[in-house]
C-alpha cells in the first residue's frame, strides 16, 4: 500500500514547506541508557510537531476542485495546527472539528492561523462524526491524521531525514498512538536499512497496537487519562496497522511515571521542551535499557513539543519527586515556642532545603501539646533523602513517608 518511492515523491513535495530538522547525538542521553543516542528534533517545525508533514503533503495532492472547496478533519490537537497553518499558507480553507474539552491555546492558534474550528461534543469520536457529517454535506475532503496513506507518506519523510544524518541507526523508537507515523518511517526505513530495527512505544493508558499485534488486527481499547496525550488513541487505524504490523520488531509500553521522568530527563539534560508523546520514546529506553542496543546507534522521534506549561509545572515537580530530589514527610513537634526551629535546624544540618511546612494543631491527636507537620524539602537524591530520615530519627523526631496525600484517594482507590 505504501512504498519508499511514494515517500520520496512525498519529501520533494513538501520540502519547501517544511522544516528539515536536525537529529543531533546526545551525550548526556547516551551515558543515560548506555547507547549511542540521536534525538530527531521534529518538535522544532511551525506548529511544533511532525503532523506537518504530513498535512502538507496531503493538501498538495488536492486537485484544484478539491483545494477550492477545502478540508474538514477532526482533530484536538497537532494534526489541526499542522492543516491550519499549511492551508493559509496555500490558500486551502481548512474547518477543523474539535472536542469541546480542546486546549484554549490550540482553539486559539487554529483560528489565528485562519481555520474555521467547530467545538463539537465530549469525545474525539464525537467530533469525528461530526467532520464526516461536513465533508459529505459540503463536499469536503477529509483528511484523517493517521489513517490516510497521503498523511502516512508525509510522516515518513522523517525517516529518510533520520537516515540521512545517521545512515548506520541500529534501531529507531517512534511513539505510536494511531500508527501513521510508526507505518510511515517504518516503511522508510526498513526499505533503505533492512536490518534495522523498529521500537514502537505506546502509554499504558492506551495500549492499542500491542492489543491489536496480539489480535492480529485493530482492536479498539479503553483509553486513561495520560501525560502522552497525542499517543491517547483507542484504536490504531486500518491502514497504518497494516502497513507497520510486518515492520515492527518490539513493542515498548510505559506508564505514565516512566513518560514524566523522560520530559524531566530530555528538559535538564537536553534542554529541550517535548509534550509527553514525544518523550515516551526516551521513556522506552529508560524503562528497558539498552540492553542489545548497548552501545549501538538509536535514534529517538521526539516528534512534538506542545506541551501546555501548566502541566509541565506539575510534571517537573512529580519527575523530582520520583528522582529523589524532592521529599516529603510528616512528623510531629512540640506545640511550644522553638519546636518547629529545632525541626528546620536538623533540616539544615543535613544540607536539605525547606520548601514548604504545613503546621496542623487540631486533627492530629488527643495531645493538645503537639502539633504535626508536613514538610517539604528539596534534596539530591535518595541517598540524601535516607541521610535525612536516619537524623531526624536520631533526634527523636517520628518520621512517616508521604509519598502521596491520602485524603485524596477514594476509598475504593479508584480516580474518577
Amino acid at each position: 500500500m505504501l512504498s519508499l518511492a511514494d515517500i520520496r515523491a512525498a519529501h520533494d513535495r513538501i520540502r519547501s514547506g517544511i522544516y528539515r530538522s536536525p537529529c543531533p547525538p546526545s551525550i548526556p542521553l547516551s551515558e543515560l541508557t548506555g547507547a549511542r543516542i540521536f534525538c530527531k528534533l521534529d518538535l522544532l517545525q511551525r506548529t511544533g510537531s511532525f503532523k506537518e508533514r504530513g498535512a502538507r503533503n496531503a493538501l498538495l495532492l488536492l486537485d484544484d476542485a478539491q483545494r477550492a472547496k477545502g478540508v474538514v478533519a477532526a482533530s484536538a490537537g497537532n494534526h489541526a495546527l499542522g492543516l491550519a497553518y499549511h492551508g493559509s499558507l496555500l490558500g486551502i480553507p481548512v474547518t477543523v472539528v474539535m472536542p469541546r474539552f480542546a486546549p484554549l491555546v490550540k482553539v486559539a492558534t487554529c483560528r489565528r492561523l485562519g481555520a474555521r474550528v467547530i467545538l463539537e461534543g465530549e469525545s474525539f469520536e464525537d467530533a469525528r462524526r461530526k467532520a464526516i457529517e461536513i465533508a459529505e454535506r459540503d463536499g469536503l475532503n477529509r483528511i484523517h491524521g493517521f489513517d490516510d496513506l497521503r498523511v502516512i507518506a508525509g510522516q515518513g519523510t522523517m525517516g529518510l531525514e533520520i537516515l540521512e544524518d545517521v545512515p548506520d541507526a541500529d534501531a529507531i523508537v517512534i511513539p505510536c498512538g494511531g500508527a501513521g507515523l510508526l507505518a510511515g518511517v517504518a516503511t522508510a526505513a526498513k526499505a533503505i536499512r533492512p536490518g534495522i530495527r523498529i521500537i514502537a512505544v505506546e502509554p499504558a493508558a492506551a495500549g492499542s497496537l500491542s492489543a491489536s499485534l496480539s489480535a492480529g488486527r485493530p482492536q479498539q481499547v479503553a483509553i486513561h487519562p495520560t501525560l502522552a496525550d497525542g499517543l491517547a488513541v483507542g484504536r490504531v487505524g486500518d491502514t497504518s496497522f497494516a502497513i507497520a504490523a510486518p515492520l515492527i520488531d518490539r513493542v515498548v509500553t510505559v506508564g505514565e511515571e516512566a513518560i514524566s521522568q523522560a520530559v524531566l530527563r530530555l528538559l535538564e539534560l537536553e534542554k529541550t521542551v517535548v509534550e509527553g508523546a514525544a518523550a515516551s520514546a526516551l521513556a522506552a529506553m529508560l524503562a528497558e535499557g539498552a540492553g542489545d542496543l548497548a552501545g549501538r546507534n538509536v535514534v529517538l522521534a521526539l516528534c512534538g513539543g506542545n506541551i501546555d506549561l501548566s502541566i509541565l509545572d506539575r510534571v517537573i515537580g512529580h519527575g523530582l519527586a520520583v528522582d529523589g530530589r524532592r521529599w516529603r514527610f510528616t512528623t510531629w513537634v512540640t506545640d511550644r515556642p522553638g519546636g518547629i526551629a529545632t525541626l528546620t535546624a536538623v533540616i539544615a544540618e543535613a544540607g536539605a532545603n525547606v520548601q514548604e511546612i504545613v503546621h496542623e494543631r487540631t486533627f492530629t491527636g488527643p495531645d493538645v501539646f503537639s502539633a504535626g507537620v508536613v514538610v517539604t524539602v528539596e534534596t539530591s537524591g535518595p541517598d540524601h533523602i535516607k541521610a535525612l530520615r536516619d537524623r531526624l530519627r536520631d533526634r527523636g523526631f517520628i518520621v512517616r513517608d508521604d509519598k502521596k496525600d491520602d485524603r485524596f484517594e477514594p476509598a475504593d482507590g479508584r480516580r474518577p
